[in-house]
């Protein structure tokens, strides 16, 4: 009887043992999906190739890939982002003549969200607050314009420009957008060497750009990566028009109940703005309020 009752109780521990835990089943799906999935064979960025057929950089951007496809959920949020932020980059792109690729670096700096970093980079490109002010933006107690998504967008183009008028390369005008275009030059000058992948770097600068590249593959081709998002499911840029003041505003509250609006919808569309009053606006300039409209 001992016998027996021994022999049922360690089939009982068995089964306990094997027993699938819930959604157990659905982390072994993804990770056979996960196993079977691959690194295209063709990347670029801003119609530069990524020498994939170099083995280290293409164990870096295996790197990157399969951490990315690790984290759906972030995935998800950069694509329905991108149906609010993505019209606003490519109009502006289109404008000033740059390559549409680099609304991606935006997605990689803050996931398209203001982002405040531990280095007090801020805003969709992350600025700091010296390059920020070096490309023309507005940083004090009462206006952050690192938190104005056209303004930061022209002044992000304004920053890779001057990076790519040194090194006539986009992927090396981005890596001195992570890293600042002085140290960029100074590793090139003392590796004497021209092309990224020829550099040595600091982790986060030699990860920069394939993380980038790796965002760009899976947004552009959501489909082929599982995500199934429709356009109603994405985003949408708000409708506002622009009230210009030229003069200080003591309340902000009264000043959005004046123009029939309220102090959370002018704080939400305008988060350049970080008091409850605004001075007035630099001699010859004038503050562009958005305001919504239906």
């Amino acid at each position: 009887m001992k016998k027996l009752f021994l022999i049922c109780f360690l089939v009982i521990l068995s089964c306990k043992e094997t027993r699938q835990l819930p959604g157990q089943e659905n982390n072994l799906s993804f990770n056979h999906y996960l196993s079977t999935v691959k690194l295209p064979e063709k990347l670029d960025f801003c119609g530069e190739k990524i020498p994939l057929e170099i083995e280290e950089v293409r164990e870096r951007a295996e790197r990157e890939f399969y951490l990315n496809l690790q984290a759906p959920g972030q995935i998800i949020l950069y694509l329905k982002r991108a149906g609010r932020f993505f019209p606003i980059y490519e109009k502006i792109f289109a404008e000033q003549d740059v390559p549409d690729d680099l609304k991606y670096l935006s997605v990689a700096e803050s996931a398209l969200y203001m982002s405040r970093s531990p280095k007090d980079a801020v805003g969709l490109w992350q600025f700091i607050p010296s390059t920020g002010r070096a490309m023309g933006l507005q940083i004090d107690e009462y206006v952050d314009e690192r938190r104005h998504t056209e303004k930061s967008t022209l002044a992000a183009i304004k920053y890779l420009k001057n990076g790519y008028k040194n090194t006539k390369s986009w992927i090396l005008a981005a890596a001195g957008y992570n890293m600042g275009h002085e140290n960029l030059s100074d590793n090139l000058l003392f590796q004497d060497v021209g092309n990224y992948f020829d550099l040595f770097l600091n982790e986060e600068t030699s990860r920069y750009i394939l993380r980038i590249v790796i965002i760009k593959e899976i947004m552009k081709n959501p489909q082929k990566y599982g995500f199934n998002l429709k356009p109603t499911d994405l985003y949408k840029p708000p409708k506002f028009k622009i009230i210009k003041e030229s003069s200080f505003i003591a309340n902000l509250n009264e000043w959005a109940k004046e123009n029939k609006t309220n102090y959370k919808d002018i704080k939400l569309l305008n988060p350049w703005i970080l008091q409850r009053r605004l001075p007035s606006p630099p001699k010859g300039k004038v503050w562009e309020i958005a305001v919504p409209v239906n």
